[in-house]
Protein backbone atom coordinates (compact mmCIF):
# COMPACT_ATOMS: atom_id res chain seq x y z
CA UNK A 1 0.00 0.00 0.00
CA UNK A 2 2.76 2.44 1.17
CA UNK A 3 4.69 1.55 -1.87
CA UNK A 4 1.50 2.14 -4.35
CA UNK A 5 1.11 5.65 -2.65
CA UNK A 6 4.80 6.56 -3.01
CA UNK A 7 4.37 5.54 -6.82
CA UNK A 8 2.06 8.29 -7.01
CA UNK A 9 3.62 10.66 -5.69
CA UNK A 10 6.86 10.02 -7.70
CA UNK A 11 4.68 10.35 -10.73
CA UNK A 12 2.62 13.63 -9.76
CA UNK A 13 6.35 15.42 -8.90
CA UNK A 14 7.53 14.50 -12.28
CA UNK A 15 4.79 15.45 -13.93
CA UNK A 16 4.56 18.98 -12.10
CA UNK A 17 8.87 19.37 -13.10
CA UNK A 18 7.67 18.83 -16.74
CA UNK A 19 5.20 21.38 -16.82
CA UNK A 20 7.32 24.09 -14.79
CA UNK A 21 9.75 25.19 -17.87
CA UNK A 22 6.68 26.08 -20.16
CA UNK A 23 4.49 27.81 -17.21
CA UNK A 24 8.28 29.72 -16.83
CA UNK A 25 8.20 30.51 -20.14
CA UNK A 26 4.75 31.21 -20.65
CA UNK A 27 5.03 33.58 -17.27
CA UNK A 28 8.03 35.74 -18.71
CA UNK A 29 6.69 36.45 -21.79
CA UNK A 30 3.25 37.85 -20.12
CA UNK A 31 5.96 40.14 -18.24
CA UNK A 32 7.57 40.90 -21.35
CA UNK A 33 4.32 41.48 -23.22
CA UNK A 34 3.52 44.06 -20.14
CA UNK A 35 6.39 45.85 -19.85
CA UNK A 36 6.78 45.74 -16.32
CA UNK A 37 7.59 43.36 -13.30
CA UNK A 38 8.86 43.34 -9.75
CA UNK A 39 12.88 44.10 -9.18
CA UNK A 40 14.59 41.44 -7.59
CA UNK A 41 16.33 44.08 -4.93
CA UNK A 42 15.01 47.33 -5.99
CA UNK A 43 17.31 50.24 -7.96
CA UNK A 44 19.41 52.38 -5.87
CA UNK A 45 20.04 54.98 -9.24
CA UNK A 46 20.22 55.29 -12.85
CA UNK A 47 23.83 54.62 -12.74
CA UNK A 48 22.62 50.81 -11.53
CA UNK A 49 19.93 50.94 -14.22
CA UNK A 50 22.86 52.05 -16.97
CA UNK A 51 25.18 49.17 -15.68
CA UNK A 52 22.34 46.57 -15.96
CA UNK A 53 21.88 47.11 -19.48
CA UNK A 54 25.66 47.01 -20.46
CA UNK A 55 25.80 43.82 -18.48
CA UNK A 56 22.50 42.48 -20.52
CA UNK A 57 24.47 38.84 -21.29
CA UNK A 58 23.99 38.39 -17.68
CA UNK A 59 21.06 40.21 -16.69
CA UNK A 60 18.04 39.26 -15.61
CA UNK A 61 15.72 42.17 -16.04
CA UNK A 62 18.06 44.10 -18.86
CA UNK A 63 16.97 40.90 -20.93
CA UNK A 64 12.94 41.10 -19.83
CA UNK A 65 13.80 45.75 -20.71
CA UNK A 66 15.33 44.86 -24.07
CA UNK A 67 12.35 41.93 -24.55
CA UNK A 68 9.36 44.81 -23.70
CA UNK A 69 11.52 47.23 -26.28
CA UNK A 70 10.89 44.87 -28.72
CA UNK A 71 13.68 43.23 -29.16
CA UNK A 72 15.17 39.66 -29.59
CA UNK A 73 18.09 38.89 -27.69
CA UNK A 74 19.18 36.12 -30.32
CA UNK A 75 19.90 38.96 -33.09
CA UNK A 76 21.67 41.40 -30.30
CA UNK A 77 25.22 41.85 -31.11
CA UNK A 78 26.34 44.75 -28.61
CA UNK A 79 23.83 47.32 -26.00
CA UNK A 80 26.30 49.83 -24.88
CA UNK A 81 23.95 52.33 -21.87
CA UNK A 82 25.46 55.63 -20.90
CA UNK A 83 24.22 58.91 -19.26
CA UNK A 84 23.88 61.95 -21.22
CA UNK A 85 23.80 64.93 -19.26
CA UNK A 86 20.49 67.61 -18.78
CA UNK A 87 18.75 65.22 -21.48
CA UNK A 88 15.30 64.08 -21.17
CA UNK A 89 16.54 60.71 -21.60
CA UNK A 90 18.34 59.49 -18.17
CA UNK A 91 19.53 56.84 -19.78
CA UNK A 92 20.20 56.08 -23.40
CA UNK A 93 21.17 52.76 -25.14
CA UNK A 94 22.99 52.23 -28.35
CA UNK A 95 21.41 48.64 -29.50
CA UNK A 96 23.73 46.77 -32.28
CA UNK A 97 21.85 44.18 -34.33
CA UNK A 98 22.01 42.46 -37.77
CA UNK A 99 20.09 44.83 -39.17
CA UNK A 100 21.82 47.51 -37.85
CA UNK A 101 22.15 50.23 -35.16
CA UNK A 102 19.50 51.92 -32.81
CA UNK A 103 19.33 54.53 -29.97
CA UNK A 104 16.47 54.51 -27.41
CA UNK A 105 16.65 57.14 -25.04
CA UNK A 106 15.04 56.18 -21.26
CA UNK A 107 13.69 58.61 -19.23
CA UNK A 108 13.87 57.27 -15.38
CA UNK A 109 11.47 58.30 -12.21
CA UNK A 110 12.95 56.68 -8.89
CA UNK A 111 10.59 57.01 -7.01
CA UNK A 112 10.07 55.54 -2.90
CA UNK A 113 6.57 55.69 -2.85
CA UNK A 114 3.39 55.26 -4.46
CA UNK A 115 1.82 58.70 -3.16
CA UNK A 116 5.36 60.85 -4.27
CA UNK A 117 5.33 63.39 -6.94
CA UNK A 118 8.17 63.74 -9.44
CA UNK A 119 9.78 66.66 -11.74
CA UNK A 120 9.36 66.27 -15.62
CA UNK A 121 10.12 69.70 -16.29
CA UNK A 122 11.26 73.31 -14.49
CA UNK A 123 12.28 76.21 -16.99
CA UNK A 124 12.05 80.27 -16.87
CA UNK A 125 8.70 80.99 -17.80
CA UNK A 126 10.20 83.24 -20.71
CA UNK A 127 11.50 79.59 -22.08
CA UNK A 128 8.09 78.37 -22.04
CA UNK A 129 7.11 82.05 -23.82
CA UNK A 130 9.04 81.00 -26.59
CA UNK A 131 8.76 77.53 -27.34
CA UNK A 132 5.18 77.05 -27.35
CA UNK A 133 4.66 80.81 -28.13
CA UNK A 134 2.32 81.62 -25.71
CA UNK A 135 0.09 84.36 -26.09
CA UNK A 136 0.71 87.88 -24.45
CA UNK A 137 -2.59 87.47 -22.39
CA UNK A 138 -1.04 84.04 -21.06
CA UNK A 139 2.42 85.50 -20.24
CA UNK A 140 1.32 87.79 -18.24
CA UNK A 141 -0.90 85.45 -16.46
CA UNK A 142 1.54 83.14 -15.79
CA UNK A 143 4.00 85.98 -14.62
CA UNK A 144 1.64 86.57 -11.74
CA UNK A 145 1.55 83.26 -11.00
CA UNK A 146 5.24 82.55 -10.62
CA UNK A 147 5.60 86.10 -9.32
CA UNK A 148 7.98 87.79 -11.84
CA UNK A 149 5.31 90.68 -11.54
CA UNK A 150 4.07 91.18 -8.18
CA UNK A 151 0.38 91.23 -7.42
CA UNK A 152 -1.65 93.67 -9.02
CA UNK A 153 -4.56 92.97 -6.06
CA UNK A 154 -5.14 91.55 -2.65
CA UNK A 155 -3.26 87.91 -2.98
CA UNK A 156 -2.87 85.13 -0.02
CA UNK A 157 0.66 85.45 -1.51
CA UNK A 158 1.77 88.76 -1.14
CA UNK A 159 5.08 87.83 -3.82
CA UNK A 160 2.79 86.44 -6.35
CA UNK A 161 -1.36 85.21 -7.32
CA UNK A 162 -2.98 81.94 -7.44
CA UNK A 163 -4.47 81.35 -11.04
CA UNK A 164 -7.80 80.99 -9.01
CA UNK A 165 -7.57 84.84 -8.16
CA UNK A 166 -7.10 85.89 -11.26
CA UNK A 167 -10.07 87.64 -13.39
CA UNK A 168 -12.61 85.02 -15.13
CA UNK A 169 -11.60 85.88 -18.37
CA UNK A 170 -7.56 85.47 -18.01
CA UNK A 171 -8.66 82.07 -15.60
CA UNK A 172 -10.21 81.19 -19.15
CA UNK A 173 -7.21 82.16 -21.82
CA UNK A 174 -4.83 80.17 -19.57
CA UNK A 175 -7.02 77.00 -19.58
CA UNK A 176 -7.90 77.59 -23.23
CA UNK A 177 -3.99 77.69 -24.32
CA UNK A 178 -3.13 74.63 -22.77
CA UNK A 179 -5.93 72.57 -24.06
CA UNK A 180 -5.45 73.95 -27.51
CA UNK A 181 -1.97 72.99 -26.87
CA UNK A 182 -2.17 70.22 -25.10
CA UNK A 183 -0.63 67.00 -27.31
CA UNK A 184 1.94 69.59 -28.16
CA UNK A 185 3.18 70.79 -24.65
CA UNK A 186 2.98 67.31 -23.09
CA UNK A 187 5.09 65.96 -25.57
CA UNK A 188 7.96 68.59 -25.32
CA UNK A 189 7.30 67.53 -21.64
CA UNK A 190 8.06 64.05 -21.90
CA UNK A 191 9.83 63.51 -24.84
CA UNK A 192 11.60 66.24 -25.44
CA UNK A 193 13.51 66.92 -28.90
CA UNK A 194 16.78 65.99 -31.34
CA UNK A 195 18.77 62.96 -30.35
CA UNK A 196 18.66 62.76 -26.76
CA UNK A 197 14.94 62.92 -26.97
CA UNK A 198 13.19 59.79 -24.53
CA UNK A 199 11.48 57.30 -26.33
CA UNK A 200 10.65 55.69 -23.01
CA UNK A 201 9.76 56.39 -19.71
CA UNK A 202 10.75 53.61 -16.61
CA UNK A 203 9.48 54.28 -13.48
CA UNK A 204 11.00 52.07 -10.42
CA UNK A 205 9.73 51.93 -7.11
CA UNK A 206 12.85 51.84 -5.13
CA UNK A 207 11.54 51.48 -1.17
CA UNK A 208 8.79 48.51 -1.14
CA UNK A 209 8.53 45.14 0.30
CA UNK A 210 8.53 44.39 -3.62
CA UNK A 211 10.19 46.66 -5.83
CA UNK A 212 9.01 47.00 -9.08
CA UNK A 213 9.42 48.59 -12.39
CA UNK A 214 7.25 49.77 -15.26
CA UNK A 215 8.94 50.55 -19.01
CA UNK A 216 6.38 52.20 -21.50
CA UNK A 217 7.06 53.56 -24.78
CA UNK A 218 6.68 57.87 -25.12
CA UNK A 219 3.21 57.54 -26.94
CA UNK A 220 1.31 56.09 -24.29
CA UNK A 221 3.22 57.69 -21.09
CA UNK A 222 2.32 61.13 -22.98
CA UNK A 223 -1.80 59.77 -23.60
CA UNK A 224 -1.78 58.43 -20.35
CA UNK A 225 -0.25 61.83 -18.19
CA UNK A 226 -2.00 63.48 -20.52
CA UNK A 227 -5.50 62.65 -20.43
CA UNK A 228 -7.78 64.61 -18.51
CA UNK A 229 -9.28 68.01 -18.70
CA UNK A 230 -7.47 71.40 -18.46
CA UNK A 231 -8.60 72.67 -15.16
CA UNK A 232 -7.29 74.99 -11.89
CA UNK A 233 -7.67 73.52 -9.06
CA UNK A 234 -8.57 74.74 -5.66
CA UNK A 235 -4.87 75.40 -4.73
CA UNK A 236 -4.79 77.92 -7.48
CA UNK A 237 -2.34 75.95 -9.80
CA UNK A 238 -3.30 74.17 -12.94
CA UNK A 239 -3.52 70.76 -13.72
CA UNK A 240 -3.25 69.51 -17.45
CA UNK A 241 -4.45 65.74 -17.29
CA UNK A 242 -2.19 63.81 -14.11
CA UNK A 243 0.01 66.69 -14.71
CA UNK A 244 0.16 69.39 -12.13
CA UNK A 245 1.99 72.97 -13.23
CA UNK A 246 2.64 75.06 -10.19
CA UNK A 247 5.35 77.88 -9.03
CA UNK A 248 8.67 76.25 -8.23
CA UNK A 249 9.02 78.33 -4.75
CA UNK A 250 11.69 76.68 -1.89
CA UNK A 251 15.16 77.54 -2.79
CA UNK A 252 15.39 80.19 0.01
CA UNK A 253 13.41 82.59 -1.81
CA UNK A 254 16.08 82.86 -4.64
CA UNK A 255 15.09 84.26 -8.21
CA UNK A 256 14.84 80.20 -8.98
CA UNK A 257 11.69 79.83 -6.84
CA UNK A 258 10.11 81.67 -9.70
CA UNK A 259 11.03 78.85 -12.14
CA UNK A 260 7.54 77.02 -13.71
CA UNK A 261 7.44 73.52 -12.89
CA UNK A 262 5.27 70.47 -13.82
CA UNK A 263 4.82 67.46 -11.90
CA UNK A 264 3.32 64.32 -12.27
CA UNK A 265 3.16 61.16 -9.84
CA UNK A 266 5.02 58.06 -11.62
CA UNK A 267 3.72 55.52 -9.66
CA UNK A 268 0.14 56.48 -11.55
CA UNK A 269 2.08 54.28 -14.44
CA UNK A 270 1.84 50.81 -12.67
CA UNK A 271 -2.10 51.41 -12.91
CA UNK A 272 -1.91 52.26 -16.58
CA UNK A 273 -3.51 50.13 -18.43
Amino acid sequence: MWSRRLLYLVLLCAALAAGLPALAQKTQADKVELGSNTAKNGFKNEDEIRDKFNNWKTDDEAKIWLGAMNYKLAEIESVTATKPHGEKADVEVLIKTKAGEKREGISIKLVSSPQGFNQIDKRWLSHYVKMWRIPADVEAALKLFVGETPPDRPSKDPKRMYLNELDAATQKAVTDFFTANKEMIVSDLFSGEGIHSAGWMMVALKSSATPRWVLRRDDYVTKFFGDGKVELTRNGNLKIGRITVQRKGGDGGRESAKMLQFKINPALLFEGK
